[in-house]
């Protein structure tokens, strides 16, 4: 068809997250060298235009706290021009090996509790 196929937005949404972890100061793998896992336990994605393949985007990722366990992410797919194709939100609890929620690592806690996350889309605040 010539589009993106819808799954891959959630695909862009994990690389946004992954390059947002890094900005802060940590990885995935040292997380889960630490034995904390981020599992998603919520995720969205609004489309409001279709990508095509080929096409150069641009996934500006946000996090914010939501509790000493749990983080949400938004995302915006956005085209060079600045016109929005896609906005997602996902949503992690930090499970520890046992499988039991665990804190996030101290550095994650304060990055994400002073950065700026728009409500998610749909929300009235």
């Amino acid at each position: 068809m010539g589009v993106v196929y819808y799954a891959n937005y959630f695909v862009w949404f994990e690389i946004g997250r992954t390059d947002l972890l890094r900005t802060l100061g940590g990885t995935y793998r040292e997380l889960e060298a630490e034995g904390l896992t981020l599992p998603v336990i919520d995720a969205s994605c609004q489309y409001a235009a279709p990508c095509l393949y080929d096409e150069e985007l641009i996934v500006v990722t946000r996090g914010r706290l939501l509790s000493p366990i749990r983080v949400a992410f938004s995302y915006a797919v956005e085209r060079p021009d600045g016109s929005v194709a896609a906005r997602g939100r996902t949503e992690h609890a930090a499970i520890g090996r046992d499988g039991r929620p665990r804190r996030l690592p101290a550095f994650l806690r304060e990055a994400l509790s002073v950065a700026d996350m728009p409500a998610p889309p749909g929300s009235s605040s």
